[in-house]
């Protein structure tokens, strides 16, 4: 399977003569690039494996509900939401490493700003570091997803990614046995907090370091050729019909009230914490419905022969589930383990989080990576869903079996993402680098399940909330399930639309 093209065979022989996974269709080794991408895979890794074990410290540090602190990761998908289009015209205009150095900077800073906000000591403080992270995480993800598949022959891209996202899996370990070590190993009361500046001290140094290298290093601004040849023939804008726009009118009106069912809580939960007029709350919540419905409806119209591919308009409505899932899953890991084995600390809970939980995520990208590079990704892709919608409901049935199988649904979740990314921009051509800030965007999945579960957990118990997930689940193995008929029927020319 092509990631990018499917119009003949050439592109893989090519590369098969250039020598292996690496190399490019002229022959160029293109290792070296890759290696370096993989640092910004760890480097994310390690950011959102520190997240996961933000929710139940600011529970206890600052006396929120779970609901509340569901905010942690609304604050960082939210960035996705935001920062993914303004990225990938980042990368269009400076290129990939243009766009890497602004992400790296982004990070950077808001690592740096939780000196400050340890000791400003509050809620909103905490996430405007975390959203300013996300925001350069977004950038580093919507260029490093696309430019790794790019690396070496165009049919390996699924498996190239996955070898990279290998390293994000590492980063996914490290982040919450570092970050549990000082964050629940330190001081208790008004110094509850201290314990975060020391991990992203080290974020914001380490950033320093990787900024310096991209900087003298070599990272050439690659193109999928099926997206150079149509750049080059200057292909006309397919526009929609009338009919089409109004069946567009349609489904993003439905797009957007879920949109708008899910979003306006946490907007409230935002109002609330900021002390801001009760009685502007709900003017601006419908003018931002109003103003995203006319934005979304003009990126659809402007872009209509990138949205007409059902096997990309439905891979972004999938990773949207997808990481809504993974990021329900990751973030309230510890409150679950706690209310299963009350025996437990919270300490041992993040260990376990990382020693167990990622370590399987990890060793299952490695299995998957070799598994893809056998079978078609999209059945993989289904069959693991299937696997995860089995074990999160035996997880929803709680007790120490249901933390088993809680355990062995990041084994299976771990292919999710990368193979959802290659699936969904394969083929795009011209509309690839569009397309990935898209599917990039629909990340903030994570950011409405986490509140959501959460409010199910207040209300009933936090193995009930696992619902969530287990919906989500059930619609990835669909895709997976359809996406060959789906991306057969995008490749043949559509006239007249």
């Amino acid at each position: 399977m092509s990631t990018y093209t499917s119009e003949s065979t050439t592109p893989a022989s090519s590369g098969e003569r250039g020598g292996g996974l690496f190399r490019a269709t002229d022959g160029r080794d293109l290792l070296t690039p890759f290696v370096l991408i993989t640092a910004l895979f760890l480097l994310w890794g390690f950011c959102n494996g520190m997240i996961d074990i933000l929710n139940k410290h600011f529970q206890d540090t600052l006396r929120i509900n779970k609901e509340q602190s569901g905010l942690v990761q609304a604050a960082n998908y939210l960035a996705y939401f935001l920062m993914a289009i303004p990225a990938g015209l980042l990368a269009k205009r400076f290129g990939y490493k243009g766009g890497i150095l602004v992400g790296l900077s982004l990070i950077g800073a808001g690592a740096f700003w939780f000196i400050p906000a340890v000791n400003i000591g509050a809620y909103w403080a905490f996430l405007l570091g975390l959203f300013v992270i996300a925001a350069g995480m977004t950038c580093l993800e919507t260029i490093a997803n696309p430019y790794a598949t790019v690396l070496g022959p165009p049919e390996s891209g699924p498996t190239r990614i996955n070898i990279a996202q290998t390293t994000n899996g590492l980063g996914w370990i490290l982040g919450p046995i570092v970050g549990g070590y000082f964050v629940f190993g330190g001081a208790d009361g008004a110094d509850a907090n201290a314990g975060l500046t020391t991990p992203y001290i080290g974020i914001g140094i380490f950033v320093a370091l990787l900024l310096v290298i991209f900087a003298v290093s070599n990272i050439p601004d690659l193109h999928a050729e099926d997206e150079s040849r149509a750049a080059a023939a200057g292909k006309k804008r397919i526009k929609p019909t009338g009919g089409q726009q109004a069946g567009t009118a349609i489904v993003l009106a439905a797009v957007c009230g879920l949109l708008y069912f899910f979003i306006a809580p946490i907007l409230g939960l935002v109002w609330t914490l900021l002390h801001m007029n009760e009685a502007l709350l709900q003017p601006v919540k419908y003018g931002l419905l109003i103003v995203a419905y006319v934005a979304a409806f003009l990126t659809v119209s402007r872009n209509w022969d990138l949205f007409r591919r059902k096997h990309f308009t439905l891979g972004v409505a999938t990773q949207f589930l997808y990481v809504a899932a993974q990021t329900g899953i990751f973030s309230f890991f510890v409150n679950y383990v706690l209310e299963n084995d009350p025996g437990v600390t919270r300490l041992q809970a993040s260990r376990w989080l990382g020693a167990i939980g990622f370590v399987l995520f990890m060793v299952g990208r490695v299995c998957g990576s070799a598994v893809i590079s056998q079978v078609k990704p999209e059945r993989v892709l289904a069959a693991y869903s299937v696997m995860n919608v089995v074990l999160v409901a035996i997880a929803i049935g709680g007790g120490k079996t249901g933390m088993y199988a809680m355990f062995a649904s990041f084994f299976f979740m771990s292919i999710g993402f990368p193979t959802i990314f290659a699936l969904g921009i394969s083929g795009l051509g011209e509309h690839t680098k569009f397309g990935s800030s898209l599917i990039v965007m629909s990340i903030v999945g994570g950011a409405i399940s986490p509140p959501f579960m959460g409010r199910i957990a207040d209300q009933h118990s936090m193995r009930t909330g696992f619902v969530v997930p287990l919906i989500c689940f059930v619609f990835v193995a669909l895709y997976g399930l359809v996406w060959a008929r789906l991306s057969r029927q995008d490749t043949v020319p559509v006239v007249g639309s």
